[in-house]
């Protein structure tokens, strides 16, 4: 078997669309993997797609048909068969060899294989792809189809087999690609090939059991038979072995005596076990890991739950949603998903949800998950559209999803697949009925063509129709009591306070906007002067109405800004502050709830957005409020009426460790200046995985001062405390200055060392202010009076004092009060 790879140097040319003189007609150096916007950058024919509103002056790319081509060599070999082999097109490819058409592809999410042998020649040949422009691509379907379904944003994105917020999203830019974006090459064989593998694992008696579906492609007799070898190992040593032969399709089961269970974080070790499938010449490998995986859905008196259970036992979720990591997908590297990975894990989550409207992730996100215990929920690529049920599309989702399962399927971090993102909720709430006419919808592929397959190809693994649904036709699919629910009315339309108004038992979407980290906002928005409403900021903004709600989710929190660089700490906190808010309500009603997956881990360029981490890799202030809502032990207080309808404030404390959780918790009503007024002490005995709630009387927790006053939780073995704030920052007499702060550099950056004369409320450095390619240990922090922490600033040099201790680098609530109060005062 030989392999000859096509990737590295080709050349690209705009054959038709709206190109710009200086380009049409000009052949421009190319790479594969990659695609038309990154090879015009890399040859200096565009300025930076990110910067300014280079995305507007750039859309011209999306409208134009773009021609791949190079020549190779190529010796004919003892293979019997010569196949071309591309892994990934985007989108609509015509592809030709010496000249001869070879196929049309259409669709983005799939791979494909075509026969060549016949059209290549000894020595030198040439090879072509051709993309149609997407943007009058999907227009000209979509019209060819009885015009557009309803969709969001502006191009019917519903029409083509391509990633969704490729065509732009309310925090995604518009950059319709095209390009080769997958490895692509000629893969010669004789006789028989491995066409695909499905791994499938259960545990039995402690026995893992490995059945292996091995699909052989050959040539000649299709009744013939091939000896297949699958072996299973472990650290090096082989744990179980099994041959058989196999035709066309076939299955090879394995026990693995006292297997290593693989488990989610904090659940337990993530034994991955390799396995080996040999047939004739071909080999396929690749890793396991043994578990078991169900989801409850079941009704009780509350409604139907929504319990997600690794190896018998329940997890709770705390995740957060994904997006495709940058809006190039080429771009994105193997090192920048593991640093991604360990955002989330350093957040203290489980669980990342692969959205709708973005990809299937590469090979290496998923093992990445399998190796560190993140787990996965991955979602069909249909979101916020409806979706053409004909032939001409349906034939494709099924050709996409199959290969997608069966991709997959190896991957023990992979606990669910869902069948789209909001397309059923958008049926039923957003008018779509009576636009659509009668026109199909989308509905079959969600009830029945995608459970079909993962019931054909993947059954260790539950499936879900969408998110959000209440798994029962009769309800409203974003009902509270019923299965999953996305939050939007907070955020769109209501204060973050009524997350309150929900009792939801998972939340698979909530979030709420802040602008990215000042050095990244100001690298690509140069407004002059800098403000919320300039031309450039807005392009950076694509939520709609953004920047005003954001104004809106502020006020009666904290105070109006008085500069641009207020605006951008008071935005970043009321971020933070508004999920902080949301989680710990949401954790405080376990195990009714069983989840969150928070409105999103990442960004795919530099935009004011819903992450907690930016594009350019800086962690947002709402990281570390996740970091601090999502710890396995949670202390929270919160109204008594959320949890059980009566008065009054109760202690919650959340136990999603192993281990029991023994001690007392120290409640004291405390003034801003640190005396305590009341104090109780709670004997806590919470047991693994639980919860446990405890009013706090009267007399501790009633207020004569309000303004003046907090309440406080401290556990005695050094978990984190609960603050409970009487009323909003605005409405707190908080000290104006109440830190003593000193720094020192070090060799990486700088140290600061802040203690608190008074009360002082989430202290936030803002590394990148100081240096550029700073980073900073902690933030988000609250000090009682007499207390100190420290910051450790990391940089590639030592950081000068007068930076570290900048008032743009140390910011907190009180100061912000305090310059607003200035203001007024002047």
């Amino acid at each position: 078997m030989t392999y000859l790879s096509l990737d590295g140097e080709w050349t690209l040319t705009a054959v038709e669309g709206p190109v710009p003189h200086e380009i049409a007609g000009r052949t421009i150096a190319a790479q594969v993997p990659g695609c038309a916007h990154t090879d015009l950058l890399r040859s200096g024919l565009i300025a930076a797609p990110f910067d300014g509103d280079n995305e507007a002056a750039q859309q011209w790319i999306g409208s134009t048909t773009w021609r791949y081509e190079r020549s190779f060599d190529w010796s004919p070999a003892d293979d019997a068969r010569s196949d071309l082999v591309a892994l990934g097109l985007d989108t609509l490819a015509t592809i030709s060899v010496n000249g001869t058409v070879v196929a049309l592809t259409r669709n983005q999410h799939r791979s494909y294989r075509f026969p060549i042998a016949h059209l290549l020649r000894a020595g030198t040949n040439t090879i072509a792809v051709e993309f149609e422009a997407p943007v009058e691509a999907a227009e000209r379907i979509a019209a060819e189809h009885g015009g557009a379904l309803p969709h969001v944003n502006h191009h019917p994105y519903n029409s083509l087999r391509k990633t969704a917020s490729n065509f732009g999203w309310d925090w995604g830019i518009d950059v319709a690609t095209s390009g080769i974006w997958k490895s692509i090459g000629i893969d010669g064989w004789s006789d028989v090939r491995i066409d695909r593998v499905r791994p499938l694992v259960d545990v039995v008696s402690g026995a893992g059991i490995l059945r292996a579906h091995v699909a052989l492609d050959r040539i000649g007799d299709p009744a013939a038979t091939t000896r297949v070898t699958a072996t299973v190992s472990r650290n090096g040593r082989t744990v179980a072995e099994t041959t058989g032969r196999i035709a066309a399709e076939g299955v090879l089961e394995l026990a693995v005596p006292d297997a290593e269970l693989w488990w989610p974080v904090g659940h337990g070790d993530q034994p991955l076990y390799d396995v080996v499938i040999v047939a004739g010449d071909d080999e396929w490998t690749g890793r396991v890991g043994f578990r078991t995986v169900e989801l409850d859905t079941s009704t009780d008196a509350d409604g139907n739950r929504f319990v997600l259970s690794v190896n018998g036992e329940p997890v709770w979720i705390r995740g957060a949603n994904w997006i495709p990591d940058h809006a190039f997908a080429t771009e994105i590297t193997p090192d920048r998903l593991s640093r991604r990975i360990d955002d989330a894990l350093e957040a203290n989550m489980n669980l990342l949800r692969v959205w709708g409207g973005g990809m299937y992730e590469s090979d290496d996100f998923y093992r990445i998950c399998d190796e560190r215990g993140v787990l996965v929920w991955q979602d069909f690529l249909l979101a916020c559209a409806a979706y053409a049920e004909e032939e001409w599309l349906s034939t494709e989702i099924v050709a996409e999803a199959r290969e997608a399962v069966t991709r997959l399927s190896p991957h023990p971090s992979l606990v669910l697949w869902n069948g789209n993102n909001e397309n059923i909720i958008a049926f039923a709430e957003w008018g779509w009925r009576a636009r659509l006419h009668g026109r199909s919808w989308g509905n079959g592929y969600y009830r029945e063509l995608l459970p079909a397959i993962v019931a054909e190809l993947d059954p260790t693994r539950p499936y879900s129709p969408g998110s959000p649904y209440s798994f029962d036709d009769y309800l409203n699919p974003n009902d509270d009591k019923n299965g999953t629910v996305h939050i939007w009315d907070v955020w769109n339309q209501k204060d973050y306070t009524a997350y309150r108004e929900w009792k939801p038992r998972f939340v698979s979407e909530f979030g709420f906007q802040g602008p990215p980290a000042w050095t990244t906002l100001t690298e690509v928005v140069h407004d002059e002067p800098l403000d919320p409403y300039g031309h450039e900021m807005l392009v950076h903004q694509k939520a709609d109405e953004g920047n005003a709600k954001l104004a809106r989710g502020y006020a009666g929190h904290l105070p109006e800004p008085r500069t641009i660089d207020d605006w951008h700490v008071t935005t970043q906190l009321n971020q933070a502050h508004a999920i902080r808010f949301g989680i710990e309500y949401f954790r405080s009603l376990t195990p009714y709830n069983t989840g969150t997956i928070v409105w999103q881990l990442n960004d795919d360029w530099p935009v004011v957005s819903w992450a907690a981490v930016d594009f350019a890799e800086r962690r947002k202030p709402l990281w570390y409020a996740l970091r601090q809502a999502y710890r396995e032990r949670l202390v929270t207080i919160q109204p008594a009426a959320g949890r059980s309808g009566s008065d009054g404030l109760e202690a919650i404390v959340v136990n999603d460790t192993a281990d029991a959780w023994s001690g007392d918790l120290l409640v004291e009503r405390r003034s801003f200046d640190g005396a305590t007024i009341a104090s109780t002490r709670v004997h806590l005995d919470v047991a693994p995985r639980s919860v446990a709630a405890f009013s706090l009387p009267e007399e501790v927790v009633a207020s004569g001062a309000p303004r003046s006053e907090i309440l406080v939780a401290t556990p005695d073995d050094g978990s984190a405390r609960a603050v409970w704030n009487y009323v909003e920052p605005v409405e707190q007499e908080l000290h104006p200055d109440p830190l003593e702060a000193r720094a020192e550099s070090t060799a990486n950056g700088a140290r600061i060392v802040v203690t608190a004369r008074a009360y002082v409320r989430d202290i936030t450095v803002l590394a990148d202010r100081a240096h550029p390619e700073a980073t900073v240990d902690d933030s988000l922090v609250t000090l009682l009076a007499g207390e100190s922490a420290v910051f450790e600033l990391t940089a590639p040099q030592p950081i000068d004092v007068d930076a570290a201790l900048s008032p743009l680098v140390l910011r907190h609530v009180n100061e912000l009060l305090a310059a607003a109060a200035a203001t007024v005062g002047a």
